[in-house]
């Protein structure tokens, strides 16, 4: 229980162990950034007719035919106007043309339409200047969204670009996963909240506020359980009020110092544990298992050993709670631009900044990577994953990075 366990394995046993939640019925202006848990299928085409993709005037494309055309102007007699929103009521024949606003349907008769500013209209006679191919100019029906067909698949995270979609489909309310609530405990005495007065001997507790805004960015609902004091009480109190969350998120208290309590008290309470000890720097004391069939993460103390564990972990875990097909941040190759050393015992995430000129990826560190330097969060960008054997990094060698912003 106490070894070392390789963080791909760590990532497995978390996600075989993490079930995705049920469903709920919201608004689609409520649903950005939540997952489907429907497939969208179209019942009607999009465009539902043919229509302008122009101002101009919908002809007979045999009209424009006339060798003279480049020389001498097509003479059409106009019949309609059809502004978007109305529907012709004419017919196009021979010689004849109807005036047409973009998005107004194509009337019958009419396969091309010319643009405005290639014409000349005097009354009812519009002079044509530039010939067209056929069907030029014209939205066919069903171009964008053919009916019957699935457009939005089930797992997919709403965008801006869905909601609209989902608008044209005339669905004003979807079917998304809920969101995981996570119930996020911080532990130590020399802990004061944001909301006391903080005496000399104290520290603030940024761990909770930092992973609750962690919990919010991927899509959970985080549950602040204040601060567990050192005894074993206290931190058996605040676990039972985190209970009715999905996932329970602690951090201190799960190193083997005399007042770190984490461990005897899962073990008191009947958690089922998975592993204590994670092997990678920043993060390596991490208890993770089930309490009551919920997920129970102890995260380290350290704020940026908590942060990096809660990304590497948690995050995985909230977004398959959550219904998404993909659980890791984006990842690219990087030329790396410094010195760097190990031992070849713990896989590293240094903090870095990414660049990119003339097309190459180049990354270097923030500075210091103390696990107590939250700075060094701060102006990262992405994460160096430097593999458990790797040793040394030079200049000029390539490194896989995560992205978590650009």
């Amino acid at each position: 229980m106490n070894r070392l366990t390789p963080l791909d394995e760590a990532q497995r046993v978390v996600l075989d162990a993490t079930v995705v939640l049920g469903m709920e019925k919201i608004s689609i202006l409520d649903a950005l950034g939540r997952t489907l848990a429907e497939d969208i299928v179209a019942e009607r085409d999009n465009p539902p007719w043919n229509n302008s993709a122009m101002d101009g005037f919908a002809v007979r494309w045999e009209d424009l035919r006339q060798e003279h055309v480049i020389q001498k102007p097509v003479v059409l007699k106009v019949i309609e106007d059809v502004p978007a929103g109305k529907m012709p009521t004419a017919t196009v024949r021979a010689g004849e043309a109807i005036r047409i606003m973009t998005g107004a349907p194509i009337p019958s008769g009419a396969d091309t339409v010319v643009k405005v500013e290639d014409t000349e209209q005097e009354g009812d006679v519009v002079r044509i200047f530039k010939p067209e191919p056929r069907g030029a100019n014209i939205r066919l029906q069903g171009e964008d969204v053919t009916k019957g067909t699935c457009i939005l698949e089930k797992g997919v995270v709403i965008r801006p670009a869905e909601v609209g979609m989902l608008a044209v489909l005339a669905r004003p309310f979807v079917f998304v996963h809920q969101q995981p609530r996570v119930a996020i405990l911080s532990t130590g005495d020399e802990l004061a909240d944001l909301d006391e007065r903080v005496s000399d001997d104290k520290i603030i507790n940024s761990n909770s506020y930092g992973l609750a805004a962690a919990v919010r960015d991927a899509g959970g609902i985080p549950l602040l359980l204040g601060i567990a004091r050192d005894t074993q009480a206290s931190l058996k109190e605040k676990i039972a009020q985190g209970m009715n969350a999905d996932m329970l998120v602690l951090s201190g208290g799960v190193s083997m110092g005399d007042y770190d309590f984490t461990q005897a008290v899962f073990r008191e309470i009947g958690a089922d544990m998975h592993f204590w000890k994670l092997a990678i720097k920043p993060g390596q004391p991490l208890a993770f298992g089930k309490i009551g069939g919920k997920l129970a993460f102890g995260l380290p103390g350290n704020p940026v050993s908590s942060m990096i564990t809660f990304e590497q972990l948690v995050r995985p875990a909230i977004l398959k709670m959550s219904g998404r097909r993909t659980y890791g941040r984006p990842t690219v190759e990087a030329v790396f631009q410094e010195h760097f050393s190990k031992r070849p015992d713990r896989r590293h995430f240094l903090r870095g900044i990414l660049t990119r000129e003339n097309g190459i990826f180049k990354v270097r560190t923030t500075g210091d990577q103390g696990s107590g330097i939250l700075t060094s969060l701060v102006k990262a960008n992405c994460l160096i994953d430097v593999p458990a054997e790797v040793q040394r990094l030079n200049p000029g060698d390539i490194v896989t990075v995560q992205l978590l912003s650009w």
